[in-house]
Formats: C-alpha cells, sequence, structure tokens
C-alpha cells in the first residue's frame, strides 16, 4: 500500500526566511515554487540519493494550528549522525532529541527548525543496506 516517501511538507511564516535556512543547510537551490510569477505558497527541494521531496506551505495554509512542535517526525538518513546534528544546531536549530543509540546500530536525534518542525535525522543501517543493493544493481 505505502510504496515510498512522496513528499515531506512543513510550514513555515515566512517562506524567503525558510527558503534562505534550508539553501544553506542543504547546500541547492530549491527546484520548484508555486505561483511561480509572486510570493509563493510553496516551495520545493529535492534531496537524498532517491530524490524525495522537501516542500514549505505557507503557515496561512496550514490545517491545522500548532502552538508548539507537534505531529510526527520523519526521520532522514544520515551517514554522520553527530556531525549532522552539529551542523543543525550550529545552523541555529535546537535539540528535540538528542542522539540517542537503538538497536541493532540504529541511532536516531531530532531538532525543531527556525519555523517550528521537528526535522528527525537517523543513521539506518537498512537504508545503507537498501541503498548498496540499489546502486550494485543498477552500476550506479
Amino acid at each position: 500500500m505505502l510504496r515510498g516517501l512522496a513528499t515531506v511538507s512543513f510550514f513555515a511564516d515566512s517562506l524567503a526566511d525558510a527558503r534562505t535556512w534550508y539553501t544553506e543547510l542543504l547546500g541547492i537551490e530549491s527546484y520548484y515554487q508555486f505561483p511561480h510569477d509572486s510570493p509563493p505558497a510553496y516551495i520545493e527541494y529535492r534531496i537524498g540519493d532517491y530524490e524525495h521531496e522537501l516542500g514549505f506551505i505557507d503557515r496561512k495554509y496550514a490545517p491545522h494550528k500548532a502552538t508548539e512542535p507537534a505531529g510526527s517526525v520523519t526521520f532522514w538518513h544520515v551517514d554522520d549522525i553527530e556531525e549532522a546534528m552539529r551542523r543543525l544546531v550550529a545552523h541555529g536549530a535546537t535539540v528535540h532529541e538528542p542522539i540517542t543509540p537503538r538497536e541493532a546500530g540504529f541511532v536516531t536525534a531530532s531538532v525543531i527548525d527556525p519555523f517550528g518542525n521537528i526535522l528527525g535525522i537517523m543513521y539506518n543501517p537498512h537504508y545503507v543496506d537498501i541503498r548498496g543493493a540499489h546502486t550494485a544493481q543498477s552500476g550506479d
């Protein structure tokens, strides 16, 4: 039923500030905005090995109002969780959950971005295995 991550959507009061912050953090420009010819209501990045979509929606369009970070946490695989956490905090994020070793080599952490969204990071051995198998099959 669930075939894969399509888009993760975050909300921000200022899409211009979110665009600046995430462009600096990710080292890439957003590739899409809507509407195209006026201040955006939505911007989007393609990130990672499979070019997953990370979108930002003007908070005025949020279907719910939250006063604190809430909701689900999407964890993005990182190769070096300590370096990723250091970089996020140095860039202005605040620790939500510290680096936490889990069973079987999994390690998780999360931060709150300057816009109130929870961003999860994880070292995930299964991701490494799947990416390795995909690379071997495709010759990448």
